[in-house]
């Protein structure tokens, strides 16, 4: 029977079967997942790049034109891409895989999909365990592709090093959303699809608002799909972090944050909480407060 330690020694060594074990095992929280988590190294070097935005912008299709510029290199790439659950029935289709079917073969490529577990901005506890057992393994980057749904787009600043959003030219009235909420975590932003009408004018008005700020954002155009501003990009993700001491308290507090949240809710039952408001539901009296009051007490 392997021990947590000999699955971190398999982990560390590049072993990939052993890896997706200790994934499964951490995802969904089976012996020695606790083990695992508490023996990390939480201080570790390797570069987080997160990728946000809205659907429809092209977020998969940038992830394996990254991937296969940093692979041609001989280096090692980890994807972790989520989907998000069916606030309905709970499930995920778990799609991304099939649109980076190219890498499937590739040695250096290793792919996993994930599904929000109901988190709205796309990061969940398990995907920053998840990310903290990857970066244990041998891989030269690590990519989170999360699903962008708006303004929960900034949790994902408490998991990347670098924070990619990328948009694209039809996304116009967005800019306002950048204005209160994406600059604050953003590094870099994308203009994806970049060969479409209006690309440079969005672009152009979109460096007018991230030189406003505090900082100097890069905006880089891309067509993903004919692999155009690729290079450009990955030259930015390659450059070296410059972190304040006050920024990686920010990323701890945040990753803390979530894992404290995460074993709060933890006796939670989500399903079970849907059949008691049904029953609920057909009293005359029913009152939501008191509901989840009654309902804390039994959980």
């Amino acid at each position: 029977m392997n021990t947590h330690l000999s699955i971190l020694s398999e982990v560390k060594a590049g072993n990939y079967r052993t890896l997706a074990r200790a994934l499964t095992l951490v995802e969904n929280d089976i012996a020695p997942a606790d083990l695992i988590l508490k023996n990390l190294d939480s201080q570790s070097a390797k570069v987080v790049v997160g990728i946000t935005g809205p659907p429809g912008a092209g977020k998969s299709t940038l992830v394996n034109a990254i991937t296969n510029h940093f692979t041609a290199k001989s280096q090692r790439v980890a994807i972790l891409a989520i989907d998000p659950t069916s606030p309905f029935n709970f499930g995920s289709l778990l799609g991304d895989r099939i649109r980076m079917a190219s890498q499937f073969n590739n040695p250096n490529v290793f792919i996993r999909s994930l599904a929000t577990r109901g988190a709205l901005g796309g990061i969940s506890a398990k995907t920053i365990e998840m990310v903290d057992v990857l970066k244990v393994s041998n891989f030269d980057l690590i990519i989170v592709e999360t699903v962008g749904v708006g303004q929960s787009e900034v949790e994902i600043a408490g998991l990347a090093d670098k924070t990619i959003v990328v948009l694209v030219p039809e996304s116009g009235d967005e800019v306002q959303n950048i204005k209160s909420g994406l600059m604050e975590i953003a590094d870099c932003f994308v203009i994806n699809k970049a060969d479409r009408e209006g690309a440079d004018t969005f672009a152009n008005n979109l460096k007018k608002i991230v030189h406003q700020g505090i900082k100097t954002l890069p905006v880089i155009k891309t067509v993903a799909d004919k692999k155009l501003g690729i290079d450009e990009l990955c030259k930015w993700i390659s450059k070296p972090i410059k972190r304040s001491n006050q920024r990686k308290e920010f990323l701890f507090a945040e990753k803390a944050w979530r894992l404290i949240q995460n074993q709060k809710m933890i006796d939670v039952d989500k399903k079970r909480l849907r059949e008691d408001i049904q029953a609920a539901l057909i009293k005359a009296d029913f009152n939501v407060y008191q509901f989840a009051a009654d309902f804390a007490k039994k959980s």
